[in-house]
């Protein structure tokens, strides 16, 4: 590209920098593990393009949100999530002046590592983990090595620090950011592969505080309306204390705590909620938990999900020493670098079944039941 044009399209790419707020993430502090040849693009809208891209992101398709097994095509599946997350997260960072880029790029990929069945596949792996005696298995830290080892895409440490940091399971009432250098950055996430309180782990810019808030706020309303569509949940059973501060739709509910978090939150250099708002939102994820999530897999479904991740895993790690022509080679190892190959085996297989879609993961495990 000519020069004059490369600099005059460089400039309008991050003109918008020019009317950030103070606490917000510039393109020029972008951290990389690697260097690496620039474009005009801004760093974090690079690592956009990167993550969609990336064959983990494709397979959002085919993971579960909550429900497993529906058929209904109006239930969620962890692609709309990720999408609400990026909405609502670039909503309210586009009213505090914040890098949405840098928002986006972390939405996206906040939820690469999540694994077939969801949060209940991600405990099964958990336990095979510490059984194993290969550390602990979270999602947000397999979505970290997904784009840092699995497919090597150099993404900015501020756009891995958000995934790594996103857990929106754990809400706070204030998300204040903590500096990390690079260094900082890979103890933690090595610190959380060995299961180091999750509690612990707070973003390093407001952006990412931005991604971790609005992961909570994405799913709850979210859920509920996904509840009630299969016939599961009746909304009149929630709590009138919580539904005349939040009100009973995900349209109210996502409304209601974006505002409040902008209002609580404008020009500061964290992350707020009032007291009202906030309470209201606890105590609609626990009655959501009581209601949805310990309820959507049955004491059974889970036992029959555990043979099979433990079936896939046997036979994986068996295939691994004695069987070139198994799927973890073909699908899997092959296409994976010289340094990689030469990772303990039993994490091998754990990163080859953590990526699969729930429609891949059942196909597997129908073929290696009849062999």
């Amino acid at each position: 590209m000519n020069k004059e044009i490369y600099s005059t399209i460089e400039k309008r790419m991050t003109r918008i920098e020019k009317s950030y707020s103070i606490y917000a993430t510039l393109d020029k502090e972008s951290i990389r593990l690697k260097k690496e040849t620039k474009d005009f693009r801004p760093n974090f809208f690079r690592d956009v393009d990167r993550i969609i891209h990336s064959s983990c992101y494709t397979r959002y398709m085919g993971k579960t949100q909550v429900f497993s097994n529906s058929l209904d095509d109006l239930i969620s599946k962890r692609m709309v999530h990720v999408q609400l997350v990026s909405k609502i997260a670039r909503t309210i960072g586009r009213a505090l002046n914040l890098n949405e880029d840098l928002i986006e790029a972390i939405a996206l990929g906040h939820d690469l590592g999540h694994v077939p069945y969801g949060h209940v596949g991600e405990h099964i792996l958990d336990k095979i983990c510490i059984r194993e005696s290969i550390g602990r298995f979270n999602h947000n830290v397999q979505s970290v090595r997904n784009m840092m080892v699995l497919e090597n895409t150099n993404l900015s440490i501020q756009v891995l620090d958000g995934m790594l940091c996103h857990n929106g399971e754990l809400e706070l009432q204030k998300y204040e950011p903590i500096k990390k250098t690079k260094e900082q950055f890979l103890k933690q996430v090595d610190a959380l592969e060995q299961g180091t309180n999750q509690e612990k782990v707070i973003p390093m810019t407001l952006e990412g505080c931005v991604v971790r808030v609005s992961d909570i706020i994405s799913y709850l309303g979210r859920d509920i309306e996904d509840a009630c569509e299969l016939g599961v949940l009746d909304k009149k059973i929630i709590p009138k204390e919580i539904t005349d501060v939040l009100g009973n739709s995900n349209k109210s509910i996502v409304n209601t705590l974006i505002c409040d978090i902008i209002e609580n939150s404008y020009d500061k250099p964290y992350l707020c909620m009032s007291d009202k708002v906030f309470n209201s939102m606890k105590a609609l994820k626990k009655f959501n938990y009581e209601y949805i999530y310990n309820l959507a897999n049955s004491k059974e479904q889970i036992s029959h999900y555990e043979e099979m991740f433990d079936a896939l895993f046997n036979r994986y790690y068996q295939d691994l020493k004695n069987n070139l022509s198994s799927p973890i080679f073909d699908v899997f190892l092959n296409d994976q670098s010289r340094e990689y190959k030469k990772t303990n085996l039993k994490k091998i297989v754990i990163d080859f079944i953590s990526g699969m879609t729930d429609r891949y993961f059942n196909l597997e495990y129908e073929r290696i039941s009849k062999s």
